[in-house]
């Protein structure tokens, strides 16, 4: 529009002329019409101008104009002037333009906050609808689950062949609830089993439901499982159910009427629908303490599969799918890395392979070497290396003899995990050393003689700045919290103080996320039981002490070797460790 107004202009832009040379041409009769406005004059000559011209314009500046070309014998008409166009070009055209710049601003803030195009799409479920070519997971790509990927192939085995699995009346759970630690592969797990299957993989998280509008998010709900039955046989997965699925009640004051309509919308649909058409409902959650009861009932969610981390052998298997997408040194070998990596998730063991290949990559090597893996363990474990944090002559000796007191006597004591590796180069944000152990075994249980020797491996290194120097430092603050915590723990959820009784004290903590620091529930013991757990964590953990106290006096000679050679290279492997040993 303004493009057509400047031609409009220049058709219409005439050269004005000065009133004098107006009454001249007037006076010549070489004017044949004018026209009047308000403060001008326009006009058009009789015949064209040597320059071209044909119209004119002129000023109007003399009162008795009418008089003039009355006398003259020209016909002249008085005009009013038109502001139509310019009053749309001035307000109505701007007004237009700001409204379309905040529509469009409005619909795209509108697909950022999930509305879909608008509010009239705000009901719309958000689940990613990944086609059965889309999936490209399979079991194959999952390492280390195999009782959860057996517990589900009667699922893949349901959406393929639904006759073979009801033909005696037995029919496909409704609902497959994985449970587990952070990390383990649930979700990978779910889009596996569609991969496996070969059907529609609906995936939505718990989250996406609610929203600020009371009931939007039941009619995402209802929109789900309306998507689900046109696409059946598919695959409905809901991650981290427990933002959807708390128990009803237990949200303190206000903010809770969306979450819980939107739970009892899932709860009706989850009645509400066959599961001979097709239609599986899968969900992960690593909070199963605190999911509504309805909602894990027969009925609904009939079967947990637990996705736990892996053992030495299920790391061994995933660690060989992450190693083929690496270069790899020949010497490389699984079952030493495994070992490393005790209680390490999945995730964590993938994160484990990449910081060794950086590691590797960062040093110019042509493939990663097993003292990338040792670095990259090192690192998660102990945190980054500062090497510009140093330490004066003193803080170095002192640390130096806290981590061999940590080794000698984990080295002493019958039973202990080998010590793999020692260095006095400071990690992470308040590590100034760091003593490494290699299981050589995953252990699910552990005795009270176990217990207290790995509280005094933990008091080794304070008891030998004891030993040594006669007093204590602020570098066993972190080693204190863990040998308190075991103690505790024996006194109050073991049962492994006589005075206290086979009796529990302390309730059962979350399965698979302990929070440090979390508010503990209401004292359900006395007084008097209390002053009682108090005085046997501290015999415990006094204990532990006196006996690393022991050890370290009758090998003092050791502990001055070890700590001299540990000054000297800053890090000793378990080589420089077995050699000092048999010195």
């Amino acid at each position: 529009m303004v493009w057509i107004q400047s031609l409009w202009l220049q058709a219409r832009t005439v050269q004005p002329i000065t009133y004098s040379e107006f009454q001249g041409y007037l006076k010549d009769g070489k004017i044949e019409e004018i026209s009047i406005l308000a403060s001008h004059i326009e006009g058009t000559f009789k015949q064209p101008l040597p320059d071209g011209r044909t119209r004119f314009v002129a000023v109007r500046v003399d009162p008795e104009l009418a008089r003039d070309l009355a006398q003259y014998n020209v016909k002249f008409a008085g005009v009013v002037q038109s502001r139509l166009l310019h009053d749309i070009l001035s307000w109505v055209v701007p007004a237009v333009a700001f409204f379309a710049i905040w529509l469009y601003f409005m619909r795209r803030f509108a697909e950022k906050q999930g509305l879909g195009g608008g509010f009239l799409t705000i009901g719309k479920s958000k689940a990613k609808v990944y086609m059965e070519s889309d999936t490209k997971v399979t079991f194959e790509d999952v390492a280390g689950v195999d009782e959860a990927k057996e517990e589900l192939r009667e699922v893949v085995g349901f959406l393929k062949d639904p006759q073979r699995y009801s033909r005696l009346g037995g029919r496909v759970p409704k609902g497959v609830l994985l449970v587990g630690p952070p990390g383990t592969g649930k979700t990978l797990l779910a889009r596996a089993v569609a991969g496996e299957a070969g059907v529609p993989f609906l995936s939505i998280n718990g989250s996406e439901f609610v929203e600020m509008f009371v009931g939007v998010g039941a009619a995402r709900v209802r929109d789900l499982f309306e998507q689900a039955r046109t696409r059946a046989p598919c695959i409905i997965f809901i991650d981290e159910l427990d933002a959807l699925g708390r128990a009803r009640g237990a949200y303190g004051l206000g903010g809770h009427d969306e979450k819980e309509q939107t739970l009892n919308q899932l709860l009706s649909e989850m009645d509400g629908f066959d599961p001979s058409m097709g239609v599986v409902l899968l969900s992960a959650t690593n909070r199963p303490e605190i999911l509504d009861p309805a909602l894990l009932r027969a009925g609904r969610f009939d079967r947990q599969v637990l996705v736990d981390r892996p053992d030495k052998k299920g790391r061994v298997q995933i660690l060989n799918v992450h190693l083929k997408k690496v270069k790899l040194r020949h010497d490389i070998d699984p079952e030493q890395i495994a070992a490393l990596t005790p209680g390490f998730s999945g995730a964590d063991l993938a994160n484990l392979v990449n910081e060794a290949a950086l590691l590797a990559t960062r040093r110019g090597a042509d493939a990663v070497a097993p003292e990338d893996f040792t670095g990259a363990v090192e690192r998660i474990v102990a945190g980054l290396e500062k090497k510009s944090r140093i330490l004066n002559p003193t803080e170095r000796r002192i640390v130096a003899y806290h981590e061999m007191g940590h080794a000698l006597v984990a080295m002493s004591l019958p039973g202990s995990d080998p010590v793999h590796k020692i260095s006095i180069i400071p990690r992470g944000v308040g590590a100034l050393g760091y003593t490494i152990q290699r299981p050589t075994e995953d252990r699910f249980l552990m005795t009270r003689a176990e217990l207290e020797s790995k509280m005094t491996v933990l008091m080794g290194g304070r008891a030998s700045e004891q030993v040594v120097f006669g007093h204590f430092s602020t570098g066993a603050a972190d080693d204190l919290a863990k040998v308190t915590d075991i103690a505790r723990s024996m006194a109050m959820r073991f049962g492994m103080v006589d005075k206290l009784g086979h009796v529990t004290y302390e309730p059962e903590r979350p399965a698979f996320i302990n929070i440090p620091g979390m508010v503990p529930g209401p004292r359900e013991f006395s007084e008097d039981t209390a002053r009682e757990i108090d005085c046997a964590v501290r015999d415990i953990v006094t204990r532990a002490f006196d006996r690393a106290i022991t050890i370290l006096t009758e090998k003092r000679s050791l502990l001055e070797q070890g700590a001299q050679l540990l000054l000297q290279k800053e890090t000793l492997a378990e080589e420089d460790l077995r050699a000092l040993r048999e010195a």
